[in-house]
């Protein structure tokens, strides 16, 4: 009797033939010649499937690399597990491993109870490569919740114990590296050979960073560059949270099962509130301050966070007047053009460069300026009798995309000038070794209010997410070390608000859509937290820039 083939369709072109019961790792070395990098996931008929399983019926295939969105989140988790092995292997397992946040092209991690010096970074790294060279596998389990939990609870990990009781599921996925056993949201590699490029670079004696390629520099793992007022400031939210005793998801849920997330939620928002307090103070200790510049990446809350701060200042004297460098596009056809040929309205020369900086230069001279208006309908600037003057009380505030570029207000002195830098720098995570993405935070709050705001489907947004990404890292990034301040827009409490909005608009994502698995990946994301609902969120809150429902016009 003949053995029994399946017809696999690859990327719905090519057809080839394999018996029943090949696993995606087999099927995929015929297909590898089409990518760059190493294999590591498949998505069959629309379903995210790791290589080590078997296909037994007819199907469509596509696989991912690392230089995808959803190949780079198995190869970042498949190296933070090899982190965490290599950690046990090197100091045992009475040293927890802490992944705290995003930082830079990675993680920043401590060990406790360890101090780390240059050469205990060295070790790590040293061992995550032998482990890589040694070529093990991860091996994906499906154990009941119970035993999960009754497993973690004998290996004192708690954290693990807590995220488990607030999963539904009657199994749970664990996956085993080496003797270590843990649960991450996310599909893993095939093995650790294929995770063979990363770097461990020191922070300071508190912890260090694992960084590893990106979607945007997907080759190899460029050198670490420490960020230091946004890494003080992850470690600033990371005592409020300690304070509060909120570290971890299950946190979070147990205050939300307990019926207090009103206090929280004021805390939250207090704490938000004194940081802007703390900026209105330092802006009025500095005389010559008269332009405050505004920056940060997509969905940061840099319109709400504009206006709680002009509030502030004008409760000490201060009156703040708003420029829009959007007034200042030049007309249409003379928007600068990408690459491709398509018009670049993310490029800094979208702007009249020499209009923006003689009008500052004359405000700041005390003259009348008329301020142009854009009109977007026919691509021109428009004058519609809108003059502006500083009084001696007055300040400037530019906020965009541009603000921290000493290009666009090359006319200013630098000693005039308050640079601020906003960003939602998360620090709560799923345990202790799944740490939350800032930009997924940004890429939720984004769906959200583009569906609100301009009737965008969640799959429009992710689709546009790479092109958004690739601006902030070219007219943002460079810039925030050079700023006054860092603004954390990150809210303690806001996964669980902007489940209830999201989660609905990710599942009309359809099976079909390249950006299916991306959609998949964040449902999964979510589940890990309870529901808020947004009834206690305050009019003023950051958060409701993006759920709607703000007091600020």
């Amino acid at each position: 009797m003949s053995e029994k083939t399946i017809k696999v369709t690859y990327h719905q072109l090519e057809v080839k033939e394999f018996p029943s019961g090949t696993t995606l790792k087999q099927i995929c070395k015929h297909f590898q010649h089409y990518y760059d990098y190493d294999i590591l996931v498949a998505k069959v008929d629309n379903d995210i499937t790791e290589l080590c399983d078997p296909i037994t019926k007819k199907c469509n295939i596509d696989f991912y690399d690392r230089s995808s969105t959803l190949g780079y989140n198995v190869y970042s988790c498949s190296a933070i597990f090899m982190m965490v092995v290599a950690a046990k292997h090197l100091f045992g397992e009475e040293h927890e491993v802490f992944v705290d946040h995003s930082i830079d092209l990675g993680v920043f991690c401590r060990i406790d109870g360890i101090e780390i010096t240059d050469e205990i970074a060295d070790a790590i790294e040293k061992e995550m490569h032998k482990i890589s060279k040694d070529d093990y596998l991860f091996k994906k389990m499906s154990v009941s919740r119970v035993d999960a939990i009754q497993y973690y609870k004998k290996k004192k990990r708690y954290d693990k114990v807590r995220v488990l009781k607030y999963i539904s599921n009657t199994y749970v996925n664990l996956y085993r590296l080496d003797d270590v056993y843990d649960y991450f949201y996310v599909k893993l590699a095939y093995s650790t050979r294929q995770i063979n490029d990363f770097k461990i670079t020191r922070v300071d004696n508190r912890g260090f960073v694992l960084s590893f390629p990106t979607t945007i520099n997907p080759e190899c793992t460029l050198d670490y560059t420490h960020h230091e007022k946004v890494f003080e400031e992850f470690q600033r939210y990371n005592d409020i949270c300690n304070r509060l005793n909120l570290s971890i998801a299950a946190d979070l849920n147990k205050v939300v099962s307990a019926a207090k997330i009103d206090d929280l939620i004021r805390l939250a928002e207090a704490s938000y509130n004194t940081q802007l307090v703390r900026i209105a103070d330092n802006i009025c200790e500095k005389p010559d301050t008269k332009l405050i510049l505004l920056a940060g990446p997509s969905s940061s809350g840099k319109t709400t966070t504009a206006k709680k701060l002009t509030t502030f200042l004008r409760s000490r004297g201060m009156n703040l007047i708003q420029l829009s460098t959007d007034d200042y596009f030049v007309n249409k056809e003379d928007t600068p053009k990408d690459e491709k040929g398509n018009y670049d309205f993310e490029s800094l020369y979208t702007v009249d460069l020499n209009l923006f900086n003689k009008h500052l230069s004359q405000l700041l001279e005390g003259k009348k300026v008329e301020v142009p208006s854009y009109n977007f309908v026919t691509g021109k600037r428009e004058y519609h009798g809108h003059f502006v003057k500083l009084g001696p009380n007055d300040m400037l505030i530019v906020e965009g995309i541009h603000a921290l570029n000493d290009i666009l207000t090359l006319s200013v002195d630098r000693k005039y000038k308050y640079k601020i830098y906003i960003s939602p720098l998360v620090q709560l995570n799923i345990d202790n070794h799944c740490h939350v993405h800032t930009s997924d935070l940004r890429k939720i709050r984004r769906i959200i209010r583009d569906s609100k705001t301009r009737g965008y489907s969640a799959s429009q947004t992710l689709h546009m997410w790479d092109s958004v990404e690739k601006g902030e890292r070219k007219n943002i990034y460079p810039y925030q070390d050079e700023v006054d301040v860092v603004i954390n827009s990150s809210l303690v409490y806001e996964i669980g608000v902007l489940k209830t909005y999201v989660e609905p608009l990710l599942f009309c994502v359809d099976e079909q859509d390249s950006v299916y698995p991306e959609a998949l990946r964040l449902i999964n994301f979510l589940r890990n937290f309870l529901p808020i609902p947004s009834d206690e969120v305050p009019h003023d809150s950051v958060l409701r820039e993006f759920i709607g429902g703000s007091c600020f016009k």
